[in-house]
């Protein structure tokens, strides 16, 4: 294959920090801490020093950088109004309390792990535990002196917190239904533990440009299209089950969608083929502006094919076979209900609203798992909680179980189809509040809407995040609310928010349509969703998406 042409543009980007490319000096304060010191380094300090010494103890560069390879962040300070986030420097927003987060990939746990977590919970976080899109558990509250204790309980049923944050292979998303799902192409989860194995850990991956995230199932349930990297299940007509291979795709303040590469992947070479796309962006990933240091900057720029040539040629030292795309998914998965495995048995998916629980909870449902027969539950991309391998005659009363605990198994569509990020309450970066504004619009939309529930045959996702950085994934929501100071009517800046409409993946996957200089109040959502959902359900044509009646809809009727 001849090299694509360079461009006079791609010229003047030579000197973006790409270290295949000579560029090795540090060339921003990130940087320079991680050549200063692999932040994997960082565990021995706080066992050893920031553990006995407290929270003034610890260096500024491991507190606001290194302490994230190991899943912690300091959380906001009370008090601080969202108007201040920008203004004001780190330290004054830090809190002496930690968010922490724990690697489960795939969401996989054994009931006995759900439990420990939920102990920990309780124990050492005030009780606070948030399901992430991630797929994993975020406490809060947590003391420096507290966390060697916490990692003992986790690695001794088999969890950790490394590389759960920081510049690093973030935890790998993978469908909550692997190995029992009637539909699946492929069992993506063996590929998931063998990458865990070889790759966490290792300090050829632990100071890449900034974050990667990997998606791996043989289903449509991960959210694939906007990932680092990704994995997605397809039949090959002459090699069978495998993964289609995507890259490049990823939101925040400049969404892209993820490239096919074209290429096909056996299972039992994935863990390979994921090494090549990882090298790919350390070596040639932007470090000179932290903004630009993503992989999609450079799939953008360089496109699939050189991206696939360079991963060929200088890393697997081997052609890829093409393969087919995947079928397109007109709706998209999130296994709530009740539904029968292909081993006879049933798994049962949950929802609580946007991911909010508590480790009470969670020791809770460990145990009405394992009294329905079960052993194993799964968190997922949605915020939701699935318990496996129910029998038949256990179904009934696990749900029931369930739902005392506030987690329904057939939840409206609100409730149903809501995220939220973690907000003013606990973010630094965060100007509005999420997780109770997630609360209160699914009570109001539930008590108001009760009447065009029929009309809505699939859920209507909303989507709150606090800042511009889509960790609830606001572009790619049927209703997408990024949290912003507006002003209201009469005059006064008041937490609100900037609305994209009509985003989505699979058959739909795009960025919404933002409505010009249309803001709306925290006090106006309730009626705001509500008006827009009632103008939908009034004006579909038969069998209209969501997303397609936004794209040819009035603007009156968005608003």
């Amino acid at each position: 294959m001849v090299p694509p042409q360079t461009s006079p543009r791609a010229k003047q980007r030579r000197g973006e920090g790409q270290w295949a490319l000579g560029y090795r000096e540090p060339l921003n304060p990130n940087e320079r801490s991680k050549k200063d010191d692999n932040p994997l380094n960082v565990r021995t300090r706080i066992e050893n020093i920031y553990a006995h010494r407290g929270f003034d103890s610890i260096d500024p560069a491991d507190l606001r950088g290194r302490f994230r390879w190991y899943g912690l962040y300091t959380q906001r300070k009370p008090g601080i109004d969202g108007g201040r986030t920008a203004t004001l420097e780190p330290e004054e927003l830090d809190d002496e309390f930690f968010m922490m987060r724990v690697r489960s990939d795939g969401g996989a746990l054994t009931t006995q792990q759900l439990k420990v977590l939920g102990e920990i919970s309780q124990t050492y976080a005030r009780d606070t535990a948030d399901i992430t899109d991630r797929q994993n558990i975020q406490y809060h509250w947590i003391r420096i002196e507290d966390v060697p204790t916490i990692w003992q309980k986790l690695e001794a049923v088999g969890l950790t917190t490394m590389e759960a944050c920081g510049d690093s292979p973030r935890v790998i998303l993978g469908s909550p239904v692997a190995g029992i799902a009637e539909d699946e192409v492929v069992n993506g989860q063996p590929a998931i533990d063998t990458i865990l194995e070889r790759y966490i850990g290792d300090p050829r991956f632990s100071n890449l440009p900034r974050k990667f995230k990997t998606a791996i199932s043989g289903l449509q349930d991960v959210a694939h299209e906007i990932h680092d990297v990704a994995f997605v299940g397809v039949d090959h007509p002459e090699h069978g089950p495998g993964f289609d291979l995507w890259v490049g795709g990823g939101l925040s303040t400049n969404p892209m969608l993820g490239k096919r590469l074209g290429a096909w992947v056996p299972l039992d070479e994935v863990p390979d083929v994921w090494e090549a796309v990882i090298s790919v962006f350390r070596d040639y990933g932007y470090r000179r502006l932290r903004h630009r240091a993503r992989i999609k900057f450079l799939v953008a720029d360089w496109g699939p094919e050189k991206f696939r040539q360079v991963m060929e040629d200088e890393y697997l030292k081997r052609k890829m076979i093409d393969g087919p795309a995947p079928e397109v998914l007109s709706q998209q998965l999130d296994h709530i209900g009740v539904h029968k495995q292909k081993d006879g048995l049933f798994y049962v998916g949950a929802a609580p609203v946007a991911g909010r629980v508590s480790g009470s909870i969670l020791v809770e449902v460990a145990k009405i798992a394992e009294q329905a027969g079960s052993q194993r539950v799964r968190f997922t991309p949605q915020q939701k909680i699935i318990v496996l391998d129910v029998p038949e005659a256990e179904v009934s009363t696990l749900k029931s179980n369930l739902a005392k605990l506030g987690l329904q198994v057939e939840p409206s569509p609100w409730r149903r189809g809501i995220m939220a990020c973690t907000g003013i309450e606990f973010c630094k970066l965060a100007i509005v509040e999420t997780k109770a504004r997630a609360n209160e619009l699914v009570t109001q939309l539930e008590a108001n809407l009760k009447d065009i529930v029929d009309g809505v045959t699939a859920p209507i996702t909303v989507h709150i995040n606090g800042c511009p950085n889509s960790c609830a994934r606001i572009q790619t929501a049927d209703i997408g609310l990024k949290g912003q100071i507006v002003t209201d009517e009469g005059g006064n800046q008041v937490e609100g928010f900037q609305v994209h409409l009509g985003g989505g993946l699979g058959l739909d996957a795009g960025f919404g349509r933002k409505l010009r200089g249309h803001k709306v109040t925290a006090n106006e959502l309730p009626e705001y969703v509500e008006r827009v959902v009632r103008n939908f359900v009034a004006q579909r044509e038969t069998d209209e998406r969501f997303a397609q009646w936004v794209a040819r809809a009035e603007e009156g009727a968005l608003r």
